[in-house]
């Protein structure tokens, strides 16, 4: 199912299985630590509708998840013809980006984030691109850095939505700061009205403040 990233431009095509099966991946990463989202609605939209299609073709049963090693080789192979054209446009931000997010996929963080940092270098106001940077910091258990690079994405663009919704996160749950979480979820709610997740970030500031309280333990990180 091909889509396009409408931050970085980035293209990829999957077929509904690999794509189904990266919608689960996500979704179990996301409940391990934390539920933060991507940096662009291009990509949670596709997550939603890679789901929808792997179910429509038959398959109802989840897919096991993989290996870490049969992860990496995925990346491998994805990134090869990337990496190729890599040689002849060394300064080509959407490509460097596309590198990073095929790593970012298979949860190579260390590899992504080299790309990531290659593209910001060439158009550092890519909120989209640094967000998801971020988000593999945290990842890595990096939550200083990962709050480091949310923050610079806000001064670029301070209703970024998924940037403002990770910071929550991270803050709550990496630095056990849940003033700080409300804060950057209330941010979020101000200067997106509309937007689509809007009750389960009234939920999450209930929950911070019941922490911060003393009524609720700390989310484990």
């Amino acid at each position: 199912m091909p889509y396009k990233d409408t931050g970085n431009q980035a293209e990829r095509n999957w077929t509904g299985k690999q794509a189904y099966t990266f919608a689960v991946i996500c979704l179990l990463l996301g409940a391990a630590v934390g539920y933060l989202v991507r940096g662009s609605s291009a990509r949670e939209d596709s997550g939603t509708a890679a789901a929808s299609m792997g179910m429509s073709a038959g398959m109802q049963q989840p897919p096991q998840q993989p290996t870490p090693e049969q992860m990496a080789q995925m990346a491998i192979k994805q990134a090869a013809p990337l990496l190729e054209q890599l040689k002849s446009r060394p300064n080509d931000a959407a490509l460097l980006a596309n590198i990073a997010n095929v790593y970012y996929d298979a949860q190579q963080f260390d590899q992504a984030i080299p790309y990531y940092q290659r593209s910001l270098k060439i158009r550092p106001d890519n909120v989209e691109v640094r967000s998801d940077m971020a988000t593999c910091y945290w990842y890595k258990n990096d939550a200083n850095d990962a709050i480091a690079q949310y923050e610079k994405s806000l001064t670029y663009n301070p209703k970024h939505a998924s940037t403002l919704y990770n910071l929550g996160v991270v803050r709550w749950q990496g630095k056990g700061d849940p003033q700080g979480a409300v804060k950057a979820w209330q941010t979020l709610l101000q200067t997106n009205p509309n937007y689509e997740n809007k009750a389960r970030v009234l939920d999450l500031i209930s929950r911070a403040r019941q922490h911060a309280a003393g009524t609720m333990p700390a989310p484990k990180g």
